[in-house]
């Protein structure tokens, strides 16, 4: 065959290039590409069959009836074309009828045809089309036969995606159609439907130009490439976060041997020798490498693939120079986000006017950038597996968190569906927006106190916006997650002042910093013993403030100075045992102190509270209530540690029920308690936030609850529909003979007694 040397393969590529770029119409373009490569392969066929419309459609041969052209069509996986593009994969058939999935098409004239070989027409990892060969001769295709093809279907796609294409029915002119609709699942992070284009943080690598002008120019490239991924790697492995000893290990040491492979270099070298550019020769090598690892059952193997794939983004990356996020390069228009992980200062980027939703395929409901995202109103769908491989940048999602879904490429029916019910929630978020300027007042005169969780200074807009009566958690430590270094004691004291003074007149809690654990810092030294394997329950929050009392002094002269002539309320998290909080008060009073002897102006009042998050502190609360000026219930946190259940772990999700008789109990011991030393308790988390938990709290004598923003007006729709005599009532009986859960005998009262639960 011509292709026995790179020099002829590269002759292919040039001619494809040269004659695309001439003025021709489209349909004579694919008719002199049928033709090259036909010759090249000396094969007796050669078709193009592209997808349109999820159908695959005959559009050039050489070999077979010319009539056949526009007329034959095969949908996704009928047929061996149909079979080649839903599978994203090669045949290599001596005997085409040999397979299973064969499809005789009369029209074509193929049945004199023995042998078929055919591969798929790749865009952004997604088949639009096959390139096919066919001989009467039985006979496989050599490997090296096999390989030009892949490679002159990888440069076809770039042609076909760049080229006009004539749509022979109307005269006018379209693009190829991406694949079907089709929806993912996820795992719920942060509520809420959004409607928008998929967006890639790591956005895909577009290859401009496949064709080389200078074989060995573009080979320097890749050695330069290889040289700086490399690099980047020894840095990766030998950072000191990861430890010594560990699974980790093991795994790094696989990914480094992959970064060094001769053979995975070798390979992009060949692929360059055929013609192609350093980029398109990478890509060329990642697509057999995808393609392999849909033939691997072994998850073992599988893993390492993927290894290779990741790397293989990376070095694509550095050689084509985008090394930007998609928050750097800017959204145009309404976006879905679509990432592996995100960091919340990553998160905080984008746009938010065009920022519509995120999908990860990690996340946890614990991760800040959840809480972040929560903040900022954007809906998040984690734990999407492989989403990326299922989504192209620019298709049209339709994001349901409530259904844990993802819609991609929807039909007009899913899109009719779905704005139908977008429609209601905005119809009920209009009726909730009319609440703004009412207070929280139950129906028997009863007044509820209504706060926001806040995090950042934009936050505190949402005071106006919902109607809150405060800020009952302000989350100081986002000012420090979302900073490449710690952040000095001039920036904290700016922001906390900027926040007092948008709050006004109504109360701002601040939370010291909550970091570690989980939501490690990477300018903040850890502790040596490495890795923590349970970083909720670790050396995070007060603890690590404590131990790093240098961190929290710094914190403390910020608060004090940004409250001068205030009231200041400080709140310290995870407390565990009373001396801690007397040790963190200590501090703070020895701030107020030496600020005092240099002639400060200081706040007014300071008041202490705890968070009550460790179910520890319960079995004390009796020793701390007096030393306490109020207290705040963390049910994030506590509803986990009570049940041992990670409340981010999906196959426990039903063991983490808010409404389940044991925290009820728990919380009813507690707002006793507190009730009767006179020290106001409230609830701050995800609870608070949901109109029914809300009802049971209500019930159980609790009248201060800090919620997210987007919540604030169900509550208060609740609250206004609610005799809270009747309710603590109703609660307290439920909790003396409870059911399994009292979700279900709690919904019927609302029910019977026109609550108010939309």
């Amino acid at each position: 065959m011509a292709l026995t040397a790179a020099a002829s393969a590269r002759e292919i590529l040039t001619r494809l290039h040269d004659l695309m770029a001439k003025r021709l119409p489209a349909q004579s373009k694919l008719n002199a590409v049928v033709n090259i490569i036909g010759e090249a392969l000396h094969s007796e066929v050669c078709s193009i069959y592209l997808l349109r419309e999820g159908v695959l459609e005959l559009f050039a041969t050489r070999g077979l009836k010319q009539e056949a052209v526009h007329v034959t069509k095969l949908g996704l996986g009928e047929g061996l074309v149909g079979t080649i593009a839903a599978n994203v994969e090669t045949l290599n058939l001596d005997e085409a009828t040999s397979h299973p999935n064969f499809v005789h098409n009369p029209e074509t004239g193929e049945e004199r045809f023995h042998s078929f070989a055919g591969v798929p027409i790749i865009r952004r990892e997604r088949a639009v089309g096959v390139l096919a060969v066919q001989h009467v001769d039985p006979r496989r295709y050599a490997d090296i036969e096999i390989e030009a093809l892949q490679t002159v279907a990888m440069v076809l796609s770039e042609l076909i995606a760049n080229a006009e294409l004539i749509d022979l029915a109307g005269g006018t002119s379209t693009r190829l159609q991406p694949t079907s609709a089709s929806s993912v699942r996820g795992f719920a992070l942060v509520d809420g439907m959004a409607r928008g284009v998929a967006v890639f943080h790591q956005p895909r690598i577009v290859i401009e130009h496949t064709v080389a002008d200078d074989i060995e120019a573009e080979r320097h490239r890749v050695y330069a490439a290889f040289d700086k991924m490399r690099d980047q790697i020894e840095r990766m492995t030998s950072q000191a976060e990861f430890g010594s000893g560990g699974e980790h290990e093991e795994i790094l040491a696989t990914y480094k041997m992959f970064a060094y492979d001769e053979g995975w270099s070798r390979r992009i070298n060949e692929a360059i020798d055929s013609g192609l550019t350093a980029e398109a020769a990478i890509e060329r090598v990642q697509q057999r490498t995808r393609m392999r690892m849909r033939e691997i059952d072994d998850p073992l193997l599988s893993d390492r693939m993927h290894d290779l794939e990741d790397l293989s983004n990376r070095l694509l990356r550095i050689v084509s120079g985008q090394l930007g996020t998609a928050a750097q390069l800017g959204l145009r228009q309404d976006s879905i986000l679509i990432a592996r992980n995100l960091g919340p200062a990553e998160l905080l980027e984008y746009d938010r006017r065009r920022l519509k939703g995120v999908v990860l395929e990690e996340g946890s409901l614990t991760a800040h950038v959840t809480i972040v995202a929560r903040a900022m109103g954007v809906p998040v769908l984690g734990r999407v597996r492989d989403v990326r491989r299922e989504v192209a940048e620019g298709d049209l999602l339709l994001l349901d968190v409530g259904e844990q879904s993802l819609f991609v490429r929807p039909t007009l029916a899913i899109e009719e569906a779905f704005e139908a019910k977008l429609a209601l929630s905005q119809k009920r978020r209009a009726v909730f927006a009319k609440l703004r300027n009412e207070a929280p007042v139950t129906r028997d005169g009863h007044r509820v106190t209504v706060m926001v969780n806040a995090g950042l200074r934009d936050d505190v807009a949402a005071l106006d916006l919902a109607g809150a009566d405060g800020i009952g958690l302000f989350r100081t430590e986002f000012q420090f997650l979302v900073s490449a270094t710690l952040p000095q004691r001039e920036e904290q004291r700016r922001l906390y002042r900027d926040v007092l003074d948008i709050a006004g007149d109504r109360p701002v809690i601040f939370r010291t910093v909550d970091i570690g654990g989980d939501k490690a810092l990477p300018y903040l030294n850890h502790d040596e013993d490495g890795e923590e394997e349970n970083p909720a329950m670790g050396w995070r929050a007060l603890r690590l403030a404590l131990d790093r009392d240098g961190l929290m002094k710094a914190q403390a002269r910020a608060l004090i100075e940004a409250a001068a002539g205030r009231t200041l309320n400080v709140m310290f998290p995870m407390v565990s045992e009373p001396w801690e909080f007397d040790e963190a008060r200590a501090l703070f009073e020895a701030q107020r102190t030496w600020l005092a002897a240099r002639g400060r102006k200081l706040p007014n009042a300071i008041r202490y509270g705890a968070m009550l998050e460790v179910p520890a502190l319960a079995e004390v609360l009796d020793l701390l209530l007096p030393r306490l000026d109020f207290l705040s219930i963390g049910t994030n946190d506590l509803t986990q540690f009570l049940f041992a259940a990670d409340r981010a772990h999906p196959k426990l999700a039903l063991r983490y029920d808010w409404l389940s008789p044991a925290i009820l109990r728990f919380l009813r011991r507690v707002i006793d308690q507190a009730r009767a030393a006179n020290v106001p308790v409230a609830v701050c988390g995800e609870m608070g936030g949901r109109p029914l938990e809300a009802l049971a709290l209500i019930g159980l004598g609790i009248d201060r609850l800090s919620i997210t923003p987007a919540a604030v007006g169900p509550i208060k729709a609740m609250v206004r529909s609610l005799d809270r005599e009747a309710a603590l009532a109703a609660v307290q009986a439920m909790l003396d003979q409870p059911e399994r859960s009292v979700r279900t005998m709690l919904g019927a009262w609302a029910d019977a007694n026109g609550v108010e639960l939309a």
